[in-house]
């Protein structure tokens, strides 16, 4: 009697591996185009876990910021605690912090973790609408900055922080060296603000990197700085040493700016899905 051959064994399931987990601490944009929501938008693109611990609550669109509560610390170190202590992280990156008392509280968490972290120093919204108190600036010099992985200010931050005015792409140098001085191990001066391509001075005091990228055309571009910082940690949640991270976080962003949309009635957001449509 025939018989019929025997069914291959069929392959063990393969079990679920997590991804890489990356961890924003910033303010909640309402309009869902910078802060919070932009990060865990860039998290997901790249390929990672975001987690989120929320700084403060905003009241935001594309016209502006019409309102703005920062969270107690007790909440704020709460949250971060629960996600590191349970599900533990690979980067960690930094946005709103608001208030000296949240810059402080952060920074004195951050300085127990071993993962890299992006600093963000993140003062004026794209309206021009302060998100950081001035009193808060000798915080950030200080005790932030100096935890950082890689910081990264525009003009306008570095200004702020430092009193260097770039005017130029030859002023770049100056200003990073400025901000290295307050402790980060790389400072990442983003040139959007200049004439001609974008342009950034990626440094550690001896190596220099220079990304250019053309710029495009288009006024949507509410949550770049959010997103670029978000995109660095991922990739350094993924294996990046800082420079590719960065040069892959420049590309990725560069991207979303060509695909920025409009929405509301003033200015929309970057794209984080555009490599995806």
């Amino acid at each position: 009697m025939a018989t019929s051959p025997a069914s291959p064994p069929s392959a063990s399931p393969r079990a679920p591996v997590a991804p890489p987990r990356v961890l924003t601490v910033a303010g909640s944009d309402s309009g869902g185009g910078a802060g919070v929501q932009a990060d865990l938008k860039a998290m997901l693109a790249l390929g990672v876990h975001g987690m989120s611990v929320i700084t403060a609550v905003t009241a935001q669109n594309s016209l502006g910021v019409s309102g703005a509560w920062e969270l107690p610390a007790e909440a704020v170190r709460a949250q971060f605690r629960s996600v590191v202590d349970d599900i533990g992280v690979q980067a960690v990156k930094t946005g709103m912090l608001a208030s000296a008392e949240l810059v402080e509280t952060v920074a004195g968490l951050l300085a127990d973790v071993s993962a890299p972290v992006v600093v963000d120093p993140v003062g004026v919204s794209k309206h021009g609408d302060a998100l950081l108190a001035e009193e808060a600036l000798g915080s950030v010099r200080t005790r932030l900055l100096p935890v950082a992985t890689v910081a990264t200010p525009n003009l306008d931050e570095v200004a702020q922080l430092t009193g260097v005015e770039v005017a130029a792409e030859r002023d770049l140098r100056r200003a990073a060296d400025a901000i290295l001085e307050f402790g980060p191990r790389w400072a990442l001066i983003k040139g959007g603000h200049l004439d001609g391509d974008a342009v950034d001075l990626l440094t550690d005091g001896t190596e220099e990197h220079w990304l250019r990228a053309a710029r495009h055309d288009n006024r949507h571009t509410h949550g770049t700085g959010c997103t670029l910082a978000g995109a660095i940690a991922s990739y350094l949640a993924l294996g990046a040493e800082v420079p590719r991270a960065v040069a892959a976080a420049k590309e990725y962003v560069t991207g979303a700016i060509a695909a920025g949309f409009p929405l509301g009635r003033g200015i929309g957001p970057v794209d984080h899905g555009w490599r995806w449509r």
